[in-house]
């Protein structure tokens, strides 16, 4: 998993890139809400990944222990060669493709993959949009890899490797790679059609690395027009912990309605444009062109979206700081870090949307911040800097907020449900 945190740079690099290029090419590829959104939610990933990660790998590598096949049957070692590293590369990609498809089918793993889809922009931004709580399950899928007798080590190499691939392919900057390409690996091309919300894009191109498994398994579709990117039922909101959240909570609500357990089953385990009969059947996908697509883009005061950013900027090496020192860190320690980040980042939200909400817990925060300084430097505690830069940064944003109060105006912060989203 440290090849994916060794990764972080390079995204970034090559995010800027991508930015450079848009505004060199004069192409509207970024806008700093969506983009900020895309980054809270894959910050808030990394750190509940610190949590669900030891899943993973703890259940792999108590079946490699326990319960492999070379415990039971007089059954070769899984080679530790060139060959050995080729075939857990292609199964770990096999692994994934079957992951990433019941994410799409299945509803309750939909709810924990449908913040990747919530970006209605296509850019590498979106690619570091991951779920926080996805990874609760997803071990399921690759436990059979550690029965077969894969060295946890090979795997977690090869998973980490899979994963760092798919960020490029989410860029609208490269339409075409040269036909053999196209034909045995996952590009951007087919990833953006596996993005798009389109009726005839839904539930295709799930390919992690190679596209062939989704040409042998039915599941591909080439791109012939470029798609609208998005949910069906769109997101509509900044929020980076109501895009984790929200599918769950459409979950529990329609099991909470449902008329019997029959219902209740399938709104958890059918599809997730499953609906009862009574109800009219299965959501219908609309169709829908790049003309006449309006994406959610609340208007704010400028002044309030500096600010925004600047908070969000704030917590940026707050939070990679928390990820490179989570192994040595108390767990309460941990926790700690881990809610502050993930308030910073849902007000930062709120704020992108003009939430009155937002102006209570921010002011609270910022206001916390500022007095957790003064403590720090009243009872002596080392290094006073830090002290000192948090009560600073704490009342000069509390300062500023003030004076943004009346940008605040949203007299509530309703939710939409999302039954279905963009597969």
């Amino acid at each position: 998993m440290e090849i994916i945190q060794a990764s972080i740079p390079l995204f970034f690099l090559l995010i800027a890139a991508e930015l450079g290029y848009a505004r060199f090419g004069r192409r509207s590829l970024y806008r700093l809400n969506d983009s900020i959104s895309d980054l809270s939610a894959g910050t808030l990933s990394q750190i509940a990944g610190v949590f669900t990660k030891l899943l993973l790998l703890g259940v792999f590598g108590y079946l490699y222990e326990h319960a492999r096949i070379q415990r039971l049957l007089p059954v070769p070692a899984w080679p530790n060669n060139a060959l050995g590293w080729i075939v857990t590369f292609v199964l770990v990609d096999i692994a994934y493709y079957w992951f990433h498809r019941v994410s799409h089918e299945v509803n309750l793993f939909w709810a924990g993959h449908v913040v990747h889809h919530s970006s209605e922009e296509y850019n590498l931004a979106v690619a570091l949009r991951q779920s926080a709580l996805g990874g609760l399950v997803g071990w399921v899928f690759y436990a059979p890899l550690a029965l077969l007798g894969m060295p946890w080590e090979q795997f977690a190499v090869c998973y980490a490797l899979n994963l760092v691939y798919q960020f490029w392919i989410h860029t609208r900057v490269i339409h075409r790679l040269p036909a053999w390409c196209e034909a045995v690996f996952n590009t951007p091309s087919h990833h953006r059609v596996h993005h798009g919300v389109n009726p005839e894009y839904q539930d295709r191109n799930y390919a992690g690395v190679f596209i062939t498994w989704d040409r042998l398994w039915g599941t591909f579709t080439a791109e012939r027009e470029e798609p609208v990117y998005g949910l069906t039922t769109p997101l509509a909101s900044w929020n980076p912990l109501w895009a984790q959240v929200h599918q769950y909570v459409a979950i529990a609500r329609n099991v909470w309605q449902a008329r019997s357990w029959s219902e209740r089953w399938h709104f958890v385990f059918a599809s997730p444009a499953w609906r009862p009969r009574q109800d009219g059947g299965p959501v219908q996908i609309p169709a829908v062109s790049r003309e006449t697509f309006r994406p959610f883009d609340p208007a704010i005061p400028r002044q309030l979206s500096l600010y925004a950013l600047l908070q969000f900027a704030l917590a940026i090496p707050g939070a990679l700081w928390l990820l490179a020192t989570a192994g040595a860190l108390p767990l309460g320690a941990l926790l700690a870090g881990a809610f502050a980040v993930a308030l910073t980042l849902t007000n930062v939200g709120g704020l992108l949307e003009g939430r009155r909400w937002a102006l209570s817990a921010e002011g609270a925060r910022t206001a916390a911040v500022s007095i957790s300084g003064a403590y720090w430097l009243a009872v002596g505690r080392s290094p006073t800097w830090l002290g000192a830069c948090a009560m600073m940064i704490g009342a000069l944003s509390f300062a500023m907020l003030v004076t943004q109060r009346s940008a605040l105006t949203a007299s509530s912060d309703e939710r939409m449900d999302s039954p279905r989203g963009a597969t």
